[in-house]
């Protein structure tokens, strides 16, 4: 496999496959030449700007799945703040915040298999909200929505549905049994069917493959999703995976770059576990976004620490 030469075909029109038998190569070829090919795709389709998002948690704690990677499941002792669905006019001012720092995209993530029928209400009044008083695009992230839930977001003018596809199908049933592979696939058609656009990605460092890896980012290209969210693991304390090994730096950048191969004008966006690696480093190996700010149940990088960042390497923020 000749990584320049894949990167010109790929900026010309060629897209990876599954039929591709090169793609293991993937895993032993020359890291650099890797990183700096896939910075050259990246800069082809996304013209050298970064794209900054803010996620807010919505209800958290108490969720009843057993994911072996989340602090939130209520299957394990992670002490966890449990906290109910926040009130709309605190979602729209933290909103206002992030449009303050130049932030376009804006999420409510919330924990649980599926948003409870009694918080619907209150999403989408936060939603609208937000809308009408910020102009964020506004994303969802909660769970298995039902079409009427999707029918409700779209309403309140959400316009991208986020559902982590999480692993590979070999590896999910690792890492999760209350709910399958299948039925990820299954609710991001539903909302692909809807209308909306599709955030959805996973974690690296659980333990699979790098083929898992890779299988997950044909999958995802399949699926043909907008938004490709880069997780990698931060082992929790009471998790089944607290004493997982963390992926080098190295491994981290290299599955960065393979999925800017394999998604050469998608969105890779750096998300949890940036602590593990340079953010800087992965945004010169393929990625052309970032969550950003503290969130979640992880240590995050500040808005200014990140805007402060891109202008250092010259890029800009879109």
């Amino acid at each position: 496999m000749n990584i320049h030469i894949l990167a010109d075909e790929i900026i010309y029109g060629r897209r990876l496959t599954r039929q591709d038998s090169f793609l293991s190569e993937f895993e032993t070829c020359e890291l650099s030449e890797l990183c700096r090919e896939a910075d050259r795709i990246q800069k082809h389709f996304k013209k050298d700007s970064i794209e900054l998002c803010a996620i807010t948690s919505g209800r958290n704690g108490k969720c009843g799945e057993n994911c072996k990677f989340c602090a939130q499941s209520a299957w394990y002792a992670t002490g966890c703040t449990v906290r109910e669905f926040p009130e709309p006019e605190s979602v729209v001012a933290e909103a206002k915040r992030c449009k303050q720092n130049g932030i376009n995209r804006f999420s409510i993530v919330s924990s649980g298999k599926a948003l409870p029928e009694s918080d619907t209400e209150k999403a989408a009044r936060a939603f609208r909200l937000v809308k009408e008083e910020t102009g964020l695009s506004v994303c969802a992230s909660f769970g298995f929505l039902t079409d009427a839930q999707l029918d409700r977001m779209k309403e309140a003018g959400v316009t991208r549905i986020h559902c982590n596809v999480e692993t590979s199908e070999r590896f999910f049933p690792e890492i999760c049994t209350t709910h399958s592979f299948t039925m990820k696939l299954q609710m991001i058609q539903r909302a692909r069917a809807k209308g909306f656009s599709i955030c959805s990605g996973g974690i690296i460092g659980m333990g699979e493959r790098f083929a898992d890896r890779i299988d997950l980012a044909l999958t995802l290209a399949e699926l043909g999703v907008e938004s490709v969210p880069l997780n990698v693991l931060t082992p929790i304390p009471g998790t089944p995976l607290e004493n997982q090994a963390p992926l080098s730096e190295e491994e981290i950048l290299r599955t960065t770059a393979m999925f800017r191969f394999i998604h050469p004008a998608t969105d890779l966006r750096l998300a949890g576990g940036r602590k593990l690696y340079d953010s800087k480093k992965a945004l010169e190996s393929g990625a052309s976004a970032s969550i950003t700010g503290d969130y979640l149940t992880t240590y995050g990088y500040t808005v200014q620490s990140d805007k402060e960042m891109i202008h250092r390497m010259g890029r800009t923020m879109r």
